[in-house]
């Protein structure tokens, strides 16, 4: 493609009214108001297409893998076109992909099965701006001596403290678990920088990018990390995770499983029967991705291709959206922003942003919002650490807003309408 059409694709603004026909659950009515669902980091909402797939699933391979029958085969299929897609997704081989109930389950297992190889006194990093996932299963292994070292945040910013990250990596580090994505607060971890230090202390590099998957894409091959975990019901899927590994640490370490199972991975760390029929829908939620891609840039050739598209697409159309939010938050009165506020440094953040107003309980902000159609999350969101380091727990945490491709300028206009009525009332 020449760069003047590459940058003529690239102009075109996303067509939310194509996205949002996508989503059959924008329809909603809440006490006669259209529902805003801004939501999306405890779970994005699905495309028809994903529903489809789940629903063919049924109709047509419904069985258990490995079977001499016509329903079985077509189930082995669809297990490898979806290590398929994921492997464009995370930019990796298929052999790479491993399925699983969810990132914690998925953690909990790696862990334990690293913990296998790790003695006594050997060193884990883990950081206070992630989410509890990336943090109890490596906690876990304190049973055994391993010590846990927990990186500080700059809390005028909520940025990872990186001169504290540097110095708690030493030679005794055996692993470093960070979040490409505070779900928080949304601050950007640099994972690539922060790859190199760990492997240049002879660490690997665990990646939670769970709350980074709506928002940017994810190229495991440039950031040269050893693990990276993912949930799709976070980027438009159903309720499972996804975890990339290399394949020599997916050969080497030794997972948990039943002994009859295969000693080849990836399906080796795959415990049991898994939920099939969702595996159907992570294709279809990356193939969404990448139909929207192809209308943004017609011209791209590849599945993967169409995903880096999609993103650079929903990537201008979020900024625009937090510009807007951010704007009018600071107009309400009592608001105190947590993260990054300057627009000059969207770059290091994505599209959800966490806050209070006051000494009001966010509980009974969130209760207010969703009697008129408006559905936030409050509380601490499992990132338990970052909520007590800001001395915000005892109060009931914050009120976080998450947007991604399918919220409008409209929808925020309404947010901050409500938000404005509350604080005055």
């Amino acid at each position: 493609m020449s760069t003047t059409m590459l940058r003529e694709t690239e102009s075109r603004e996303l067509d939310t009214v194509w996205v949002r026909e996508q989503f059959p659950s924008l329809k909603l009515q809440v006490n006669g108001h259209a529902a805003v669902f801004l939501d999306g980091p405890a779970g994005t909402q699905v495309p028809k297409q994903v529903m489809d797939a789940v629903q063919n699933y049924f109709a047509t391979m419904n069985a258990n893998t490995y079977g001499a029958f016509a329903t079985s085969r077509r189930n082995d299929e669809m297990i490898l076109s979806a290590r398929a897609a994921m492997a464009d997704f995370f930019n990796c081989s298929p052999e790479e992909v491993v399925f699983g109930q969810n990132m914690t389950t998925i953690t909990f297992a790696l862990a334990r099965a690293i913990g296998r190889e790790l003695h006594a006194g050997d060193e884990i990093v883990v950081t206070t701006l992630d989410h509890d996932a990336n943090v109890a299963p490596w906690r876990a292994l304190e049973e055994k001596g391993v010590i846990i070292r927990q990186v500080d945040i700059r809390e005028a910013d909520c940025t990872l403290d990186l001169d504290d990250l540097k110095r708690k990596i030493t030679s005794k580090t055996k692993l470093v678990a960070v979040g490409y994505a505070s779900n928080i607060v949304g601050t950007i971890n640099p994972v690539a920088e922060i790859t190199r230090l760990a492997h240049a202390a002879g660490a690997l590099m665990f990646v939670d990018a769970v709350h980074y998957a709506p928002h940017g894409s994810i190229d495991v091959s440039a950031l040269d990390c050893d693990f990276l975990v993912c949930s799709p019901y976070k980027f438009f899927g159903p309720h499972m995770g996804t975890l990339f590994g290399k394949r020599k640490h997916l050969q080497v370490f030794n997972p948990y499983k039943v002994r009859p199972a295969t000693n080849v991975p990836p399906e080796s760390w795959e415990t049991g029967t898994q939920v099939q029929e969702l595996i159907a829908g992570i294709t279809a939620a990356v193939d969404y991705l990448a139909e929207l891609g192809r209308r943004h840039q017609p011209a791209v050739n590849t599945r993967r291709e169409a995903l880096l598209a999609a993103y650079r697409a929903t990537h201008r159309h979020e900024t625009g959206l937090l510009v807007r939010l951010i704007e009018g938050l600071q107009s309400v009165p009592g608001v105190r922003i947590f993260g990054i506020t300057d627009p000059n440094r969207f770059g290091e953040r994505c599209a959800t942003i966490s806050f209070r107003i006051g000494n009001h309980n966010p509980t009974k902000i969130a209760a207010f919002l969703g009697e008129r159609g408006i559905f936030t999350w409050d509380g601490n969101f499992y990132a338990l650490n970052f909520s007590e380091r800001l001395g915000v727990e005892q109060l009931g945490g914050v009120l976080r807003v998450g947007l991604v491709h399918y919220n409008t300028a409209g929808e925020v206009d309404r947010l901050l309408a409500a938000l404005r009525e509350f604080a005055t009332m």
